[in-house]
């Protein structure tokens, strides 16, 4: 009884992360702040989702291959989002105005 309510509670949160990705996608200006957003709260939310599942399913075989694909996702999520916006970045897709590299502000500073 405790397990379940643990287990959904875990579940409710990784819920709430995945809506937050949500609104961090519709929200945000450029394809590089909706990458961060979406990747950040996805990355969570599956963990929280899954590690409540294996919670609910208590020690067994289908709960060390939900284990694996946790550490699967936690490993290539962040890995897929860099490639894109690599990618993003040298088919020049632009950043939204303001935007400032780290050598230019170390120049910016310099110039002071």
């Amino acid at each position: 009884m405790i397990l379940e309510i643990i287990s959904l509670i875990i579940l409710i949160f990784g819920i709430f992360f995945f809506m937050v990705g949500v609104v961090g996608l519709l929200r945000f200006p450029d394809v590089y702040t909706r990458l961060h957003a979406t990747t950040k709260c996805d990355t969570l939310g599956v963990w929280l989702i899954l590690f409540s599942i294996m919670l609910y399913q208590g020690f067994s075989g289908p709960s060390i291959k939900i284990g694996l694909m946790i550490i699967f996702i936690w490993l290539s999520n962040p890995t897929a989002a860099h490639a894109i916006a690599k990618a993003a970045y040298s088919v020049d897709i632009p950043m939204i105005k303001g935007t400032v590299f780290a050598d230019q502000a170390k120049e910016e500073s310099s110039s002071w």
